[in-house]
């Protein structure tokens, strides 16, 4: 195939090829056609990319809290599109901000224009008009070839909306759930309206009064600025883009928590980085192109009998890893070292004791002044052996009472409908030592099956997870919801699975609406894009661009 690469001449400017109409064009009125423009829905709905290399984004965003991403290739513009239905004879406005080199605005055979600006967002703005019986056009953004990604927001259409006007109002939404609480905030969700042209976004109130509002087809919203301990009864409205509102929903009450709410408070978007494999990048690096702040890293091995090491090799004072900390440091970020994982010589099983085994952690906590520490318990030898089991969460328990503020993790493998028989045990021993774990996190991938759809398997699993928490804590869903955390494999698993930019935009997007404590994948060093190359310790074998996982997961927020 070949590969086009060569850029735009810089004369190219805007290319226009509206008809000329029998009579006279009708002038826009000031009124944007295009629905959810700065995606703040945090979805592509309306729009569809060449590719699947289209995405939302939280960062950068040019208003707001999100964007478009397309992630263009040496083969591929990452064009998006979507069709507005319009007046025919009429004049509209095209107007949108990019960022990034060579980004295309425009409307199919009807005109677009380009900016070369790669470092700030520029507003890009075209006119057409339409022909004498047309009533749609396709909108349109795109990159270049090998160009890398561009992000688009605040895109809008300027004109009247075509079609016969709409009176139609949208159907009822379901009663709103309560997925989440504190003492000041509500969370909701609902089963989505239906409408004859779409949804345009939805309104809950309380008590008479709109307390929230979203854009797009989304179905979840946090109420906030309530108060302590009091009951709130709240129903939702749809509408749509002509103003057409719903029915009232059916209601819900929910009552806030007494002072300050039932999960841990910690939250944490902290992907993979090994220093040990995989051509690692620099950490500052993808810091600044991603946003991303925390990392996880693997991994803390035994080096002999109950001594830490990194990859039980490198000590943990100076080298490599010292210096990775030190510099995601001094750039505002911090992490949480990963010890265990699936191979290598482990401390679990080397240290002999409770004490003992809690004594090796320590030297890693120390070496670092640690906020969190996470034991990724895998294999036979560890997730599979009752008495390491017993001797990990009962050292976590140690650790955590020596130094108060640490938050404890464990990372363990799953099924598709929750823990396996070794994960409801962990679970179990945690409770029943009172280890007091902060984060239980599964690891939704690996399956076994390459058919498997990684967005259901994932939420299937982690909803498995919070059954679990809450039958043996006595949580309620808040509660197991902010105890729990998934990480994740991007592009193709060890059995062929394929996570692609959309399931893991899906996963973070349900991750926030649930409110979970921690979101991961693995691993950064795999965060390149090289479509059919299969597993690779450098790169996820998909289509992508660079670091668009990690971008992804900074815009966790819990």
């Amino acid at each position: 195939m070949h590969v086009r690469t060569r850029l735009p001449a810089v004369g190219a400017a805007v290319l226009l090829a509206a008809t000329a109409a029998l009579t006279a064009p009708t002038a826009a009125h000031a009124a944007n056609l295009i629905t959810d423009p700065g995606f703040e829905s945090g979805s592509l709905t309306g729009w569809s990319c060449s590719g699947g290399l289209g995405s939302v984004v939280s960062t950068p965003v040019h208003a707001g809290s999100r964007a478009l991403a397309g992630a263009a290739s040496a083969s591929d513009n990452a064009k998006c599109v979507r069709t507005v239905a319009v007046l025919p004879n009429t004049t509209y406005s095209l107007s949108g901000w990019v960022r990034g080199s060579y980004v295309y605005l425009g409307v199919t055979g009807a005109g677009s224009t380009w900016t070369s600006s790669p470092s700030a967002y520029t507003q890009l703005a075209v006119s057409f008009t339409t022909g004498a019986s047309q009533t749609s056009a396709e909108v349109y953004l795109n990159g270049w070839y090998g160009q890398g990604t561009y992000y688009a927001d605040d895109v809008s259409l300027d004109g009247p909306g075509g079609g016969t006007p709409d009176t139609q109002a949208p159907t009822a939404p379901g009663a709103p759930a309560g997925t989440g609480k504190t003492s000041s905030t509500v969370s909701l969700s609902w089963t989505a309206s239906t409408d004859n042209v779409g949804v345009a976004g939805y309104d809950v109130y309380s008590a008479g009064a709109k307390v929230a509002t979203t854009t797009g087809t989304g179905t979840t919203a946090t109420v906030t600025g309530l108060t302590a301990s009091t009951a709130y009864t709240f129903t939702v409205k749809a509408r749509d883009a002509a103003g057409n509102t719903s029915a009232a929903s059916g209601p819900v009450t929910v009552t806030t928590d007494a002072g300050g709410g039932t999960g841990t408070g910690f939250k944490q978007a902290a992907p993979y980085l090994y220093n040990g494999w995989g051509n690692p990048p620099a950490a500052t690096t993808v810091m600044n192109a991603t946003g991303v702040k925390w990392f996880t890293m693997a991994f803390i091995l035994s080096s002999g009998g109950c001594n830490p090491a990194w990859d039980g090799q490198r000590a943990l004072a100076g080298g490599v890893d010292q210096s990775t900390i030190n510099a995601v440091r001094a750039a505002g970020g911090d992490v949480v070292p990963s010890i265990g994982g699936w191979s290598g010589n482990k401390l679990g099983p080397n240290c002999a004791t409770v004490a003992d085994l809690a004594g090796a952690y320590q030297k890693v906590i120390d070496a670092y002044g640690l906020k969190a520490v996470d034991v990724d318990i895998e294999n036979t030898d560890e997730f599979e052996n009752n008495a390491v089991q017993d001797r990990i969460v009962g050292a976590l328990k140690l650790v955590k009472q020596n130094n108060p503020g640490l938050r404890t993790i464990l990372t363990f493998g799953t099924g598709t409908t929750g823990p396996t028989a070794a994960g409801n045990r962990l679970i179990e021993q945690s409770k029943a030592l009172g280890a007091d774990i902060d984060v239980f996190t599964i690891m939704p991938f690996d399956f076994g099956n390459a058919s498997t759809d990684m967005y259901a398997s994932t939420v299937s699993a982690a909803e498995g997870l919070k059954a679990k928490l809450k039958s043996t804590f006595g949580w309620d869903d808040a509660t197991a919801y902010a105890h729990l955390g998934i990480s994740g494999m991007n592009g193709v698993s060890d059995n062929q699975e394929v996570t692609t930019v959309q399931n893991w935009t899906g996963i973070r997007d349900w991750a926030n609406s649930h409110h979970i404590a921690r979101l991961a994948f693995w691993s950064v060093n795999r965060d390149r894009g090289c479509a059919g190359g299969g597993l690779a310790e450098n790169c996820s074998g998909i289509a992508q661009s660079d670091w668009q996982f990690t971008s992804i997961t900074a815009g966790f927020t819990g």
